[in-house]
């Protein structure tokens, strides 16, 4: 059972993600009868609410489903969202889509892989798994999205006019990298070298912090950091790249 702390708008900048993934789009828009499971929502149903609302901009027939363990926290359905009790083995449901925030990170890093694969083996063909973490106001934050064949990639978002450097997202690391932020691990070397980008790009302050991001971002690109550049204007500061970058050393 976790904490069950949750906050009205705390999952935003995930959930912005989402509904611009390609990937995600292409998953909900494919699936015959798309349903997306918000796992571990909490004490309040907020959250599970709120992701519904966004991704039927993608699929206004969307399904989705609230999961929490503790049958006290489950609620009565409400704008056609339903709520359920159940844990990892997603109460035999087979999603399209699941978000896991702020659940794994009070199990041990060891505990990760079993918990990744047991959900995974419960998503519908093609089905996809965001694990994240965020702080109490969402304003940093960072998930995994992975496939039935393990992680994709490692996302990190933050408050333009919040965060100070890039890797001040080290404490909100999901639980498969947060114990890995010290020299010679990928992670360590992908936050130092964002942090290098974002100072770098310090005469662009004046112009605000996502102009300044956006420049820092272009730099990485340049230096061989396999993340890109997105076209549209961005509300938050994303870093985005391929799980192989940040793998986690043996």
């Amino acid at each position: 059972m976790t904490r069950g702390t949750t906050g009205i708008n705390r999952l935003r900048r995930s959930d912005r993600w989402l509904t611009h993934s390609p990937l995600v789009r292409q998953v909900l828009t494919d699936a015959l009868d798309p349903l997306v499971v918000d796992l571990g929502y909490g004490a309040r149903p907020d959250t599970t609410l709120e992701i519904a609302r966004r991704l039927r901009t993608i699929r206004a027939d969307l399904r989705v489903t609230g999961l929490e363990i503790d049958p006290a926290r489950v609620v009565p359905g409400s704008e056609n969202v339903h709520f359920a009790r159940g844990g990892f083995e997603l109460a035999g449901l087979r999603p399209n889509l699941v978000r896991a925030f702020n659940v794994l990170r009070q199990y041990p890093e060891d505990a990760v892989p079993d918990a990744w694969s047991r959900i995974l083996s419960g998503l519908a063909p093609g089905g996809l798994l965001v694990d994240g973490t965020c702080d109490e106001l969402g304003r940093r934050c960072a998930w995994v999205l992975l496939d039935e064949t393990g992680p994709i990639s490692l996302t990190l978002a933050w408050d333009p006019f919040t965060v100070d450097l890039p890797s001040d997202i080290a404490e909100r690391l999901p639980k498969a990298l947060i114990h890995r932020n010290f020299p010679g691990e990928p992670i360590h070397a992908l936050l130092r070298a964002a942090d290098k980008a974002w100072v770098t790009a310090a005469p662009l302050a004046p112009f605000g912090p996502r102009v300044r991001w956006r420049s820092a971002l272009t730099q990485l690109a340049r230096e061989g950091v396999p993340t890109a550049v997105p076209r549209r204007r961005m509300r938050d500061n994303v870093l985005t790249v391929p799980w192989d970058l940040v793998r986690p050393n043996p």
